[in-house]
């Protein structure tokens, strides 16, 4: 199993970040998180997480909390919504993040949590999402575009539409671009959990879905996570 180096999240306060925040400190992992300074770190506060304060829109914020600590670390961001100005934390944020840690030099493992429907899934999806979810995705994309431009260690998680209810199990990774469905937060989080300690899942973008809840009209391949 690869050496457990602390772990950097972005977009914690709630969700997936929160959820996998939770398995990493059950698991002894030193966590720490980059909160806005206004979002409400109790939770993440009551299991042990380090919080950091700053925005993900301003790249000297993000700096600031990768100096915070030293030696090689792993990241994951789920980063998403908007700024105050209007701004995408989708693309802009997730993209400073991608540029702090590839300059830092220090990157382990980076896994970026976006969305079912962004990159070669975009021509598959259906005329309802693209009016609902359209913006949002091609901001993810941007993002998920330029961390494949990089040298760094990635793995990109893009899942279905997502239910706040307890861990099914059930959640699969798949690299069928057809794929459809939905998927409990605690999955994603118990997904990007097993990525960040598989590195055959380096350098590759997979579908996140629950496999109760997923339609396909082609075979669905599960990836086969260690």
């Amino acid at each position: 199993m690869p050496e457990l180096r602390p772990l950097l999240v972005f977009g914690s306060s709630r969700g997936v970040g929160l959820e996998l925040a939770r398995l990493e400190r059950a698991a002894g992992r030193p966590v720490s998180a980059m909160l806005r300074p206004r979002s409400e770190g109790g939770d993440l506060q009551d299991i042990g997480v380090g919080i950091l304060r700053g925005d993900a829109l301003s790249p000297p914020d993000i700096e600031q909390a990768l100096a915070r600590s030293s030696g090689s670390i792993d990241v994951v961001s789920t980063l998403g919504g908007r700024g105050e100005d209007g701004r995408f934390a989708d693309d802009e944020g997730n993209i400073n993040v991608i540029e702090a840690v590839k300059a830092s030099g220090r990157a382990g493992r980076f896994v970026l949590v976006t969305s079912m429907g962004c990159g070669d899934m975009a021509p598959y999806r259906s005329e309802r999402a693209i009016a609902a979810f359209g913006a949002v995705v091609d901001a993810k994309t941007r993002a998920e575009d330029r961390l494949r431009e990089t040298d760094l260690d990635w793995t990109i998680l893009r899942p279905g539409g997502l239910v706040s209810e307890p861990s099914t199990g059930n959640g699969l990774l798949t690299q069928n671009p057809k794929v459809h469905g939905f998927i409990h937060r605690a999955d994603v989080a118990l997904l990007a959990f097993r990525v960040l300690r598989d590195p055959a899942t380096s350098g590759h973008a997979f579908a996140a879905v629950d496999g109760n809840r997923m339609n396909c009209e082609t075979p669905v391949d599960p990836f086969p996570l260690a």
